[in-house]
């Protein structure tokens, strides 16, 4: 897909990947609807990007998602790609796991997801074609200690995806899915945590230097205009699928 003229949402757009993402596409001539939960960091992001438009939404709510979709065909007309970048991490051990964090983890990570990509499949239906980018994590390829909370549920978030490609294909929209490595974000300060055993380590004590969050923002447009069915952030990953 060419993005030029094209609509497109990008949840968590307020920093990081979301932010870097929304630029690159404003450069190539998208009109990005910000989505997140800071209205005044949507704002002042929003002036800096031309042909932009800011919805306050939290992923949570499934209200809120609804309403981030009506709001985006009232104000443009059309809606062409999603990109659902928006996530939470929860560090802990498997047998610590709080089973409340972890349900606010599955509305966060994967039903927010799928929520948006169900009300937005429908107007891209009516194009003729569209874009849904989801972006998982690198974790999710591996079994990592202290990140089954969030990789299982990046997992699932992959399984949703893969299936809607298959299932839209004939629509024309392309369902993709992103793997970032580590990424430089504010990602890390907002994990979720709980009771450490003897042997936790903090993901700051044990990660190495990530990457700049333009390198995913870049993988991100390749893969809408490719179409193709997912992206790595390093060739080298591959190895460890």
């Amino acid at each position: 897909m060419i993005v030029q003229d094209k609509v497109a949402i990008v949840t968590g757009a307020s920093s990081g990947i979301g932010e870097a993402t929304a630029k690159i596409l404003t450069e190539h001539g998208a009109k990005v609807v910000l989505a997140a939960r800071s209205k005044d960091k949507l704002e002042a992001l929003s002036g800096t990007l031309k042909d932009s438009y800011t919805v306050p939404t939290d992923v949570k709510n499934i209200d809120a998602l609804k309403n981030l979709v009506k709001l985006t065909i009232e104000h443009y007309g059309r809606l062409d790609i999603v990109v659902n970048n928006a996530g939470l991490g929860y560090d802990i051990e498997v047998e610590k796991i709080d089973p409340k964090l972890y349900t606010e983890l599955f509305q966060i990570n994967v039903l927010g997801p799928l929520v948006l990509m169900q009300e937005a499949i429908p107007h891209m239906r009516k194009n003729g074609e569209g874009a849904i980018v989801n972006v998982s994590s690198g974790t999710s390829l591996m079994n990592i200690p202290n990140l089954a909370a969030y990789s299982s549920l990046k997992k699932a978030l992959n399984g949703l995806s893969s299936t809607a490609r298959v299932e839209l294909e004939k629509d024309g929209i392309k369902v993709s899915i992103v793997y970032p490595y580590i990424t430089n974000t504010n990602f890390g300060k907002n994990v979720m945590s709980g009771p450490r055993t003897e042997s936790h380590q903090d993901m700051d004590d044990v990660l190495p230097e990530g990457d700049p969050p333009v390198l995913v923002a870049e993988k991100i447009l390749e893969i809408i205009e490719s179409g193709e069915e997912e992206i790595l952030a390093h060739d080298w990953m591959r190895d460890i699928k």
